[in-house]
């Protein structure tokens, strides 16, 4: 295995990693609670790239990045003494196809995608709002606050009023053989 010059790795990290940054970090933001953990990761990832002698062994940047950034943030996590316990069974239950999904798969969830998003868009405006905003757009509980002018218990308690709906909706869909599309999008009816 013939060893890299610097310039080929910077090249190779630039076309390979770097256009999977956003992705990671996006993954990061979901399973790690502190912004500066996120870019400790990323930051730590690029150390260790650099560091490498070749990359002859690496098959899917994508997925090494991923896995990297997984690595290093378990460790992070573990040596946490305050750890979100959900974090750790969700970044340890990951795992990474080498390959990308196949049509059939992108289809389903682009369909299954469409349906939690029309689920999300019928319920209560605000409680819509404040899920669109920590769930899709990944603002802070102290981010959403701020912006609508509530207080962050508020935005606390509308998520999990959201996610609730939401969770229970395709679940009684689930009970009842799936959905046609046009039946149980309505989750105000689920409301407590």
């Amino acid at each position: 295995m013939a060893v890299m010059d610097r310039r080929e790795l910077t090249i190779w990290i630039a076309r390979e990693i770097l256009p999977h940054e956003r992705e990671v970090r996006r993954w990061l933001r979901r399973t790690v609670v502190n912004f500066h953990d996120v870019e400790d990761i990323v930051q730590e990832c690029y150390a260790r790239f650099a560091k490498l002698q070749s990359v002859a062994h690496i098959e899917e940047p994508r997925a090494y990045f991923r896995i990297t950034a997984r690595n290093i943030a378990l460790r992070q996590l573990r040596r946490a003494r305050i750890v979100r316990i959900d974090a750790l069974t969700e970044i340890d239950a990951v795992t990474l196809p080498a390959d990308e999904p196949s049509p059939e798969r992108i289809t389903g969830g682009r369909l299954e995608l469409a349906h939690v998003r029309a689920l999300i868009a019928a319920l209560p405006d605000r409680c819509r709002r404040v899920v669109e905003m920590r769930r899709i757009e990944g603002l802070s509980q102290r981010d959403i606050a701020r912006q609508l002018g509530v207080t962050e218990n508020v935005v606390e308690n509308e998520a999990a009023r959201g996610l609730r709906q939401v969770l229970r909706q395709l679940a009684g869909e689930r009970l009842n053989g799936g959905t046609d599309g046009t039946e149980g999008t309505d989750v105000r009816r689920a409301q407590d």
